[in-house]
Parts: C-alpha cells; sequence; structure tokens
C-alpha cells in the first residue's frame, strides 16, 4: 500500500494505525441506478487488504458483482479550529485514508474464519477463541477490496 499526497501527506505507519484503529469506515460502490450507494461498515486491514463482513445478501454485494470498482474512506477529527474574528473561518483538524480497490466476496473458508477472528480481535477482543455457531457463518459474507491506490493525509492544528 503506496501513499500519496502532495500536502501534509501521512505515512504509510500512519495509515495503518488509522486503519487499524478506528471503527467506522465508508465503502463505496457503484449502484444499478448508476448512482454512488455508500455505506458505513466496520472493518479490520489484514494481510494488506480491507475486510468487511455482514450479511452475505444485499446492496452493497450486489453492486460489487456487478462491479468489483469500490472506494473505501476512513478518517478521524481530531478537532475544531476556530478563528477568533471571523465566525465563517473554522477548519478541522484530522487524519483520513482514501482507497481505491476491487471487491469480491471470499469463499476460501480459512480465510473467511482468519478475517473473523481479526474482527473479534478489533471490536470484541473478551470473546476471542470462541468458535462461531455454524448458522452464524453460513449467514455472514466476508468481502475483501484488493488495495489498488490508498492516500492518506491530515490537516495540522
Amino acid at each position: 500500500m503506496q501513499a500519496r499526497m502532495k500536502k501534509y501527506p501521512l505515512a504509510e505507519e500512519e495509515i495503518h494505525v488509522l486503519l487499524d484503529t478506528e471503527p467506522v469506515g465508508r465503502l463505496a460502490s457503484m449502484g444499478g441506478d448508476g448512482f454512488p450507494y455508500i455505506t458505513p461498515v466496520h472493518f479490520v486491514f489484514f494481510q494488506g487488504q480491507i475486510f468487511i463482513h455482514g450479511l452475505a445478501v444485499g446492496e452493497k454485494l450486489t453492486n460489487i458483482k456487478k462491479d468489483s470498482r469500490v472506494g473505501f474512506e476512513v478518517e478521524k477529527m481530531l478537532g475544531l479550529v476556530h478563528d477568533d474574528k471571523l465566525p465563517c473561518d473554522t477548519n478541522t483538524t484530522y487524519e483520513s485514508v482514501i482507497i481505491r480497490g476491487r471487491a469480491a466476496l471470499i469463499e476460501d473458508s480459512a480465510l473467511k474464519l482468519a478475517v473473523l477472528d481479526a474482527f473479534v480481535a478489533k471490536y470484541a477482543p473478551h470473546h476471542t477463541g470462541r468458535v462461531y455457531p455454524e448458522s452464524m457463518l453460513k449467514m455472514t459474507g466476508v468481502i475483501a477490496i484488493d488495495v489498488q491506490s490508498c492516500t492518506g493525509k491530515y490537516y495540522p492544528a
């Protein structure tokens, strides 16, 4: 994954930290009606890819099956910067990552379990090591995003 940005770029390590720690990202796929479809998702950054889990059916999966090109975004708002004299001169300090890639539903059961373990480690570490009910595994879809480009940037205080 390579970060490229002219002004205020995040280093690759900073991009990884943001992807490892932020709980919500936004997945953009192309809807069947020609409009972008953006949805907030839980995700993990694992083995150089972004993984998203959810139901094995739905609009985002339908979109991805028709067109695998996706966008993915994560940001962390750090604060607001106010100008003491101008009410409209307010800015935001932040860190953000924007990814373009190709997405697909993963079929490999060993990879699916490894990714689900990564989700548990990130979001519910108190459940680490527990067995997943077979009924839940059947209805859970895991999407992998193969990262084709990645930009990370920040705006300082």
